[in-house]
């Protein structure tokens, strides 16, 4: 259903930013169908692939603060991870983290750090 330039062009975004194409099967068991996944793709990483005036690395900001804005650590972690490939350095997160907890609250800026902490940590463990 999602499938053609629009599709390609998502999955390939996601590659280069996330490390995987998004078009694998779901694990064994995993109950969202491929046709949710193929969406999914198609509309969250569509938007990155759409070109525009944002670049790859303002997008990933961007991500980053919405997700920590709405509390969704598991996306966050995920972005933070993979911002490096966007381009963001350790030193603009930092920033973002004062942004966050400017705009979004203690709260949103304490979990973002944790998370940030974490992804570092495993980073450099590895």
């Amino acid at each position: 259903m999602y499938d053609g330039d629009w599709q390609r062009a998502a999955r390939a975004v996601r590659a280069e930013v996330i490390g995987d194409d998004g078009g694998r099967a779901a694990p064994p068991g995993d109950p969202v169908p491929r046709e949710y996944q193929d969406y999914l793709t198609a509309m969250a990483w569509g938007v990155w692939a759409r070109g525009g005036p944002l670049s790859t690395r303002d997008r990933s900001l961007l991500v980053l603060a919405m997700t920590a804005a709405t509390g969704r650590m598991d996306e966050f972690r995920i972005h933070l991870r993979a911002s490096v490939n966007a381009g963001v350095t350790d030193d603009e997160v930092n920033e973002l983290l004062y942004q966050i907890t400017a705009y979004c609250g203690a709260p949103a800026g304490t979990a973002a750090r944790s998370a940030i902490r974490e992804v570092r940590a495993a980073r450099e463990g590895a």
